[in-house]
């Protein structure tokens, strides 16, 4: 799966002209270049290796996946796009569950696509094994579990519901809207419903 959505993004991001590539992407800060070149680390990564760029940054997750964009990204957006292809076979991780590359593929693939109007149908598995994850996953590690303590999540397109407590505040959505908005993403204003979702959004 996660291959597939690598050769997916590859084969939209061979579309894009120079403008295209300096659009903002929903990951604040970062340019639709940027977010190539962070997978472009990601995709390389190792369990040493990440351990060791982590201690160099301080345990900053921030500044390590800066040094990683600033590294991985190339001259022209050619060459970043080359690079993403070279290493789209990798089936190296780093020391977290292999579920972090749906979550990496799927939600940094949002991250490029809506601010190009670019759309594309997620294998459901892939949308919901991300989305489980992300919700219990700490903030501290990139996750959503504080955020979604209280709430119960319900995926329209989807047999997921998460969330303990049937009294949590409900928030209903695809799944693919559930998972980018845990994932601290802006979402149009009717992609979330119920009582939970002002709070979740």
């Amino acid at each position: 799966m996660v291959h597939a959505e690598r050769a997916a993004l590859i084969e939209d991001l061979a579309k894009l002209d120079a403008e295209q590539w300096r659009t903002p992407s929903l990951c604040a800060g970062w340019t639709v270049h940027d977010v190539a070149a962070h997978l472009v680390d990601t995709a390389r990564a190792t369990r040493l290796g990440f351990v060791a760029a982590m201690v160099r940054a301080r345990f900053d997750f921030d500044r390590q996946n800066a040094r990683g964009v600033a590294r991985e990204r190339a001259g022209s957006p050619r060459e970043t796009w080359e690079r993403l292809r070279e290493v789209a076979p990798r089936t190296s991780t780093p020391p977290a569950p292999l579920d972090t590359r749906l979550v990496e593929e799927v939600v940094h693939g949002e991250d490029i696509r809506r601010p190009l109007g670019i759309t594309r149908a997620y294998p459901a598995e892939a949308v919901v094994r991300a989305l489980r994850l992300q919700a219990r996953t700490p903030a501290s590690f990139g996750g959503a579990k504080e955020r979604v303590a209280r709430l119960r999540l319900v995926a329209t397109d989807a047999d997921l519901t998460i969330g303990e407590s049937p009294d949590g505040p409900e928030v209903r959505g695809s799944a693919l809207a559930l998972l980018l908005a845990v994932s601290g993403r802006p979402l149009p204003p009717d992609a979330l419903t119920g009582p939970g979702a002002g709070a979740l959004a």
